[in-house]
């Protein structure tokens, strides 16, 4: 990749200028953005990442007998977390075809199969001199020249992998070879501003995982209370036994046909797109919502936005379209098994593969969707080619609900308070991921520079 020189002329008011400038950069690519010419320090270097590693070894079973060995496949890689989460203890004898590669503490694996997953991850201590499969390029640094968590981090960058990718061939399982990934361009500055470097970012991912930690925690703690309030309630009554087991004794058990009502939209989600909007001042606001919808950010609970929305008629709204508070998820496809219950806040059209239910006279809506919540899909979904889920599957359904409808509320709202602490630690692990992102760009093309901050770099020398 040709380097592009500054010309003298051009930094000729700048060596009149009492400011303290940085040194002077040397042109490169952006290694974020493609095709953009930028500028990087001239202290650092434009170099691949073959020439920055050592070699590695693939395991031969009749030279290095082994007993058994944790084995990494590309599935124990969290795309996540890009961390080994699922490795598995095997036995020398039994072990996978793939299970070739030896790994060292320090070593970064790069899926080579479907690179554009980006499973990548650190090998920490604990798979020191462990196996790992052909479907990996295993990247160890050359500790004269590169730091191994920065290699880590480089190898996140977009443009990185964007470049892999252009090699990847194969329709089922396209796949790219270790020389690709290894025959990557990389902007490396030098090795204590590398640390500084990894230092932040690492930094980050630590915080990010804390966020993790303590929502998977919030969530375990919200299984439990709901496994606790739907079988004992709230005031501590006897039980009785029944159908779908213990429950409060004055709590009643109907049919979900009995006390809620199964609908979708009778407007459909193509129609809706086409409809003109409604400028009227008695105008009501409308979304459309497909399963991707669900997935939105802010989106985890109740549906607040979505990539449809206009404002139409009250009329046509009250007509046509699922009301506030009806609990939606997903009818066709693997998406049921995600097992995703949102509930609506405004007059919604359906996409075909949703499906909606809402409560009835008696039953309230929030405790309703709560009750959902813990509710597994899968256990009256159609299998087939295409998994289904229809109406007659959910009307038979037996809900418990407390006679009372202050103790339905009370229950609702501790799960709610639950809901809103595992949301909080969601934004705060989003917040946290997207200014990783946006460092690992800048830091990693010199866009911030570190190198003169005080920074603990012990974490990441350790490796």
């Amino acid at each position: 990749m040709k380097a592009l020189s500054t010309s003298r002329s051009s930094r000729g008011n700048e060596a009149h200028s009492s400011r303290k400038l940085e040194p002077p950069h040397v042109g490169c690519y952006d290694s974020d953005g493609g095709s953009t010419i930028m500028d990087i320090p001239s202290d650092w270097q434009r170099v691949t990442l073959r020439s920055v590693c050592e070699p590695t070894r693939v395991w031969n079973p009749l030279r290095e007998p082994r007993d058994e060995f944790w084995y990494v496949d590309v599935s124990a890689v969290s795309r996540e977390s890009l961390a080994i989460c699922s490795p598995q203890r095997v036995k020398a004898t039994q072990a996978p075809s793939r299970a070739r590669k030896i790994i060292q503490t320090g070593d970064v694996i790069f899926a080579t199969v479907r690179p554009t997953l980006r499973r990548i991850a650190f090998v920490e201590e604990q798979f020191n001199d462990q196996i790992a499969s052909t479907a990996f390029c295993v990247v160890r640094a050359n500790r004269q020249k590169a730091i191994p968590y920065f290699l880590y981090y480089a190898l996140q960058t977009n443009f990185l992998n964007e470049e892999v990718a252009k090699f990847q061939s194969g329709a089922s399982y396209p796949a790219v070879n270790d020389k690709d990934v290894l025959n990557q361009s990389i902007s490396l500055p030098p090795k204590p501003e590398q640390e500084k470097i990894a230092a932040v970012l690492w930094k980050i991912q630590r915080a990010m995982e804390v966020e993790e930690k303590l929502v998977a925690a919030a969530r375990e703690l919200k299984q439990s209370a709901m496994r606790q309030v739907f079988t004992h309630g709230v005031r501590g009554e006897p039980q009785k036994q029944t159908e779908i087991g213990p429950i409060p004794k004055s709590w009643n058990l109907p049919r979900l046909e009995d006390c809620c009502d199964v609908v979708s939209s009778s407007l459909s989600y193509t129609d809706f797109s086409q409809m003109a909007e409604e400028n009227g001042g008695d105008s009501v606001l409308a979304v459309g919502i497909k399963v991707s919808d669900m997935n939105l950010p802010g989106n985890e609970i109740r549906i607040l936005k979505a990539n449809l929305q206009k404002r139409v008629p009250p009329a046509l709204a009250k007509r046509k379209f699922v009301p506030p508070n009806t609990i939606v998820f997903p009818k066709r496809g693997a998406a049921i098994a995600t097992n995703k219950k949102r509930l609506t806040m405004s007059w919604t059209v359906l996409d075909p593969n949703l499906i909606g239910v809402r409560a009835g006279e008696g039953v309230n809506s929030n405790y309703l969707f709560q009750w959902f919540q813990q509710f597994d899909l899968r256990t009256i979904t159609e299998a087939g080619p295409t998994p289904q889920l229809n109406k007659k599957n959910l009307t038979p359904l037996l809900l418990p609900i407390p006679k009372q409808p202050d103790e339905q509320k009370e229950i609702a709202g501790i799960l709610e308070t639950m809901d809103r602490k595992i949301s909080v630690h969601e934004r705060k692990r989003g917040a946290l991921g997207d200014l990783f992102q946006t460092l690992l760009h800048q830091l990693m093309t010199a866009q911030i520079r570190v190198h003169r901050l005080d920074i603990d770099t012990s974490e990441v020398k350790a490796a």
